[in-house]
């Protein structure tokens, strides 16, 4: 019987197993009206966010929790680029918040009051409005059905869906209802209901609004491969947008989510969104 001590015995090292010390990936946790996110500056850094680094950090039971993650790099023609990763892995080409939380970092890291945003979205415009506020311009909304987009041609003010929603797109699919309560509606089960409808082929942002008063909107929020979120910046561009073309309000409304307040300006240069940033801390997320 051999032994270790038996010089015949063949011991084999594993190098990967000495002196290995474990990789970390630096975040910021940021929130917009409470609309939390994870932001990775992956600027000058060797980790990158994947798929599986994305859902490990959603949890909000076994990671740090988000309704989405954002990464900024460089970009050779704007100040900085942005990915976003909704918590279930799939990745969205706009999120009004996040876009809003970084640009305030970024402005306050340079010290610039403008910025040039790139996005899977477009090239987005960012500024300081003064008083703490920050300023993003969404881009022009996406009214014909093939560009929100839906599967069947139609006209996208009202969909042949229980309630008549408006159909619109913001670089994701936003689906926005009109109703005399939002707060009276079963979000959850609604939601979940008209996200995965046959009529969105890459699922849809889910919203319930009502008219509070003269320009402003009362609404409740469904992230596609999120759920239940307190804010969302581009389904408030999205539901300010079909406000306007349902005649509802004027093209600069105010609108009350659970999280907070947004102003939208719907402008001949695209949908601005101004509100509140907050950073909250600092972290690293070992892989």
């Amino acid at each position: 019987m051999l032994s270790l001590l038996d010089k015949s015995f063949p011991i084999v090292y594993m190098p990967a197993m000495i002196n290995c010390e474990p990789a970390y990936l630096p975040f910021m946790k940021m929130h917009g009206l409470g609309n939390d996110f994870v932001v990775v500056d992956e600027r000058g850094i060797t980790p990158r966010v994947d798929r599986a680094v994305a859902i490990a950090l959603a949890d909000r039971h076994r990671g740090v929790g988000f309704d989405q993650l954002a990464t900024i790099s460089d970009a050779p023609d704007a100040d900085v680029s942005l990915t976003f990763w909704n918590s279930d892995g799939s990745i969205s080409a706009a999120c009004g918040n996040a876009t809003r939380c970084i640009a305030r970092y970024v402005m306050d890291e340079t010290g610039q009051d403008t910025l040039l945003i790139k996005t899977d979205r477009g090239q987005l415009q960012a500024r300081d409005a003064g008083n703490g506020l920050t300023s993003v311009n969404m881009g022009h909304p996406q009214l014909s059905w093939d560009a929100v987009p839906l599967s069947t041609q139609m006209d996208t003010l009202e969909l042949p869906i229980d309630g008549a929603p408006t159909a619109t797109g913001m670089g994701n699919p936003h689906c926005t209802f009109f109703v005399d309560d939002a707060d009276a509606i079963d979000l959850a089960a609604r939601g979940a209901e008209i996200e995965h409808h046959p009529l969105f082929p890459q699922r849809t942002n889910v919203q319930f609004a009502t008219v509070t008063g003269p320009d402003r909107l009362r609404m409740r929020v469904w992230e596609r491969g999120v759920g239940v979120t307190l804010a969302s910046g581009s389904s408030s561009c999205a539901t300010a947008v079909a406000a306007v073309r349902r005649g509802l309000t004027s093209r600069d409304v105010e609108i009350t989510l659970d999280g907070g307040v947004l102003q939208i300006s719907w402008q001949d240069d695209g949908v601005w969104m101004t509100g509140p940033t907050a950073y909250v801390f600092d972290g690293m997320w070992r892989l």
